[in-house]
This record gives structure tokens, sequence and C-alpha cells, in this order.
């Protein structure tokens, strides 16, 4: 497998986007630290954009809302499709996480911090994602592709 490093450094500003290209056996890593308590809601969402601007289609869409849950969704023609919503968010408090979305053949697969979480089946197949957008409150250590 040949990783290729998008985000090296620490700290990096978000948002955070990046052209990829995605196939299965892939894997995007994220590792970051939420920038503010738990009590004040904080976010991360990481979203794989098929074209490389903000405004293309979502093939996923990952938003954790720190303490409270996790939502997937994808976005066709500009309209949001059916979410998938799970009250498991393995995250600690002002705690660094690293959160691997591996591409299967019919799936993502999500791990947080080695544990495997959440599943989300393919709404658009993974080599039309063409971007990763990281984003919401985090301090972003790195992020990095192996495909």
């Amino acid at each position: 497998l040949k990783t290729l490093p998008i985000l090296p450094g620490h700290n990096q500003q978000v948002p955070h986007t990046r052209p990829v290209s995605l196939s299965t056996g892939s894997c995007v890593t994220v590792k970051g630290t939420p920038i503010l308590p738990f009590i004040n809601d904080p976010q991360l969402q990481v979203d794989f954009h098929t074209e490389t601007c903000e405004k293309s289609d979502i093939a996923f869409h990952f938003r954790v809302y720190f303490g409270h849950s996790v939502v997937m969704n994808s976005r066709e023609c500009g309209s949001w499709k059916r979410e998938i919503k799970c009250n498991n968010v393995p995250f600690e408090d002002g705690k660094p996480f690293e959160l691997c979305i591996s591409v299967l053949d019919n799936e993502y697969q999500v791990s947080v911090n080695g544990q495997h979480c959440y599943s989300f089946p393919h709404r658009f197949p993974p080599c039309y994602v063409k971007m990763v957008q990281v984003c919401r409150d985090v301090s972003l250590t790195s992020m990095c592709v192996c495909n």
C-alpha cells in the first residue's frame, strides 16, 4: 500500500480540503483534537466530495456532534438523502483522536482510535470521490490517504 500524506505537520487550519482518488482498499485517516469542551457542543465533519468544489455531491458525509451523536449521509443534486444517526460517540473530551475511514466493496467502515464503530453503505461508487474536506471544531494534526 502506498501512503500519500496530504496534510503533513501539526495543528493545521480547518476547513481543509485535498484532492484524492479512492478505490476499494483505500483508507483516509484523520488525526486531531476537539478544540472546545463537549459542553459547548463542538463538531467534526468529514466530507467525501465527487468534485473538487464544496457545492458538489457528497458521497459520504460524516459529522460528529461530540458528546451526543454521529450522523452519516450523502448529498445528491443539492438534496440530502436518508440520514443514519448513531448515539455511540467514542470520542473523549479534550483528548486526541484517530479517525480511520476504510473503503470496502459495499460500504465505508469508520474506526475511532482503532475500534470499528460505524458502517455506511456506498451510495456513489468510491471512484467518484475527488476531494476530502475536514472542518468544524477540531485542531487537525494530520490527514493521510492510503491506497
